[in-house]
Order: C-alpha cells, then structure tokens, then sequence
C-alpha cells in the first residue's frame, strides 16, 4: 500500500465510479481497477462494492476511506510546511456550511480569503447539516458550521451565535397582516412545508410544537431551501426558517416574516473541526475569518435574528 494508491481509492470514493475518477485522475481505467485489486490483495479485505449504478466502499472500505483521507490531508500540509515554513497560512481549508447560512458566509469568506491569505485555497461546501457532521467526521472537511453548543466526541466546537426561527408565509387565523411577530400557540393546524425528519431544523421544529403541545401539520417534506421559500410566497403553506435562510433574497420575492414568540426557538450554531489531529495555521486564520466575519455581518444588520455567544458576543 503506497500513497498513490490511496489518492486512487479516495478519488474513487469521492466520485463513485471508476470511470469518473479515472478521468480526474487522467489514469486508465484498467489501469485504476488493477490498483485497487492489488491494494485489496494487499489488505486481505474487499473496499469496494460495484454495481450498475457505481461504486460504493464495504464497510472495511469506510475505514480505509477515513484514514486515507487524513494520511493525504497530512502528507499535503507536511509539503506546505517544509517548503513554506511551519506558520504559514497557506494550503487547502476545507469548510462546509449550511445551506442556510451559505448567502450569508460563502461569499464574504471567499473574498476575504483570497484577499488576506492568497496562499490558502478554500473548498466550499454548502449542504444540510447532517451531511456536513458526516463530512467532518469523515476527515473531508477541517471546518463546518453546525447546529450544536457544545463539543461531542471526535468534534470541537467554538460557540458563535444563537439564530431565532421566523415562520414565513401567511398563517391566516388572527394573526395580524402587519404583525413582526407570531406566538407559536397561533401556528397550530397551519399548512407547513420543512426539511426531511432526519434533518436539525425539522427537529428542533418538532421538539418546540411537542413541547408546548402546539399541533405541529407539516404537508410536505421539501430538503430545497428555495422550494420551501417559493412555497411560502406563492400562498400554499408556510415554512420555518432562520433569517440568515434569505439575507440575499430579492425582498420583492419574500414571503413576510415573524419572528415566532412565546417562546422563541432558537438554535445554537458552533463553528466545529475534528479534534484528532493538529488544527494547522491555515486553518486557524479561515476559523478566525469566520469569527470575524459573522459578528461583522450581525454589526451591520445584514444577519437579523442573532445574539452572538462567548467571546465573539463580547466583542473579543
């Protein structure tokens, strides 16, 4: 087993098919499939399961995927730091963000990266939450935004904001057509489209209806966030969401949006990376970018619905 044969059996991970990886990796598929058959000869186990719709890893493949991962992320940084110095900020940073946040972050983070650190090349990712847990778990991401307060095993997490929930949409009954607010007691029975069950916002949804025994009616389960947006505005149901879920949105295209009281629902969001290895100077200036980044954003009002936590709250 060498490290070429491992960037192989990640590229074929990553893209789920021989032909695809080979083609990014301008090797020839007989040659990539002889790679892998000797690199399975060599570990004694089948990695990688092939059908008509791809490739998949067995579950002994899951865990070579994961080490291998972190063997290429360190074997990249080692170059880095022998050929520019230990405490350069430079190399590959990747971060993942939820989709919610994304019109908030990507775009500001990107310039403000390219601007302060040219020798860093950000990977974005944006996707629901769930999956970027999974991702960092995985070694494939060094930095997500999620849904937490607090470290969990193999994850540290660096508090940075509380987002309130906004329901959007018209929910009809004696809720005021003016009112900036809207008690959760008013949102039962009402039409509601969210994300699958799997997904924390939906959770967090279903927790705060059990909680204060509000008829939660969700008719639909829509993982697109523009679709439920567009469902919102369009009169048929109605959704919940952050504000940072349409901080980019043509106001003319919104739905309106209350704030939901009595009570709140809030959600804490960390900035999170995997505690297992060194976090290196690169990734420690995009963390501190995105520190600086998200208070920025909720000093100018362009981020409504936040308290920040910790340091970054106290201005520190």
């Amino acid at each position: 087993m060498d490290v070429r044969q491992l960037r192989y059996f990640v590229s074929i991970v990553d893209y789920g098919s021989l032909g695809k990886a080979a083609e990014k990796l301008f090797v020839a598929q007989p040659s990539l499939s002889q790679q892998m058959a000797r690199l399975e000869e060599d570990l004694g186990v089948s990695l990688l399961l092939r059908s008509n719709h791809g490739v998949t890893p067995t579950s002994a493949g899951d865990a070579l995927y994961r080490h291998a991962r972190l063997v290429l992320r360190q074997m990249e940084q080692l170059k880095q730091e022998v050929t520019k110095g230990a405490g350069a900020e430079s190399g590959t940073v990747a971060v993942g963000l939820p989709t919610t946040m994304s019109s908030v972050l990507a775009v500001p983070l990107f310039e403000r990266i390219q601007a302060a650190y040219p020798g860093i090349r950000l990977q974005l990712f944006e996707s629901m939450s769930g999956y970027l847990n999974e991702l960092l778990a995985n070694g494939r991401l060094d930095l997500a935004i999620l849904f937490r307060g607090a470290d969990s095993p193999g994850i540290s997490a660096l508090p940075v904001l509380n987002e309130t929930l906004y329901v959007l949409g018209e929910p009809g009954g004696d809720v005021s057509a003016r009112s900036k607010t809207c008690p959760l007691s008013k949102l039962a029975g009402v039409r509601l489209v969210a994300p699958g069950v799997s997904n924390g916002l939906r959770l967090l949804m279903e927790r705060a209806f059990s909680r204060e025994n509000v008829d939660l009616n969700i008719i639909a389960d829509v993982d697109s966030l523009p679709t439920m947006i567009a469902i919102a505005y369009s009169g048929k149901a109605c959704t919940i969401l952050p504000a940072s879920a349409v901080a980019q949105w043509d106001t003319s295209r919104l739905p309106r949006m209350r704030r939901i009281i009595e009570p709140t629902i809030d959600r804490p969001a960390s900035i999170c990376w995997p505690n297992g290895l060194p976090v290196h100077a690169a990734t420690l200036a995009v963390r501190q970018t995105m520190v600086d980044i998200i208070a920025e954003q909720v000093a100018k009002g362009v981020w409504q619905g936040v308290t920040l936590q910790g340091d970054i709250g106290a201005g520190g």
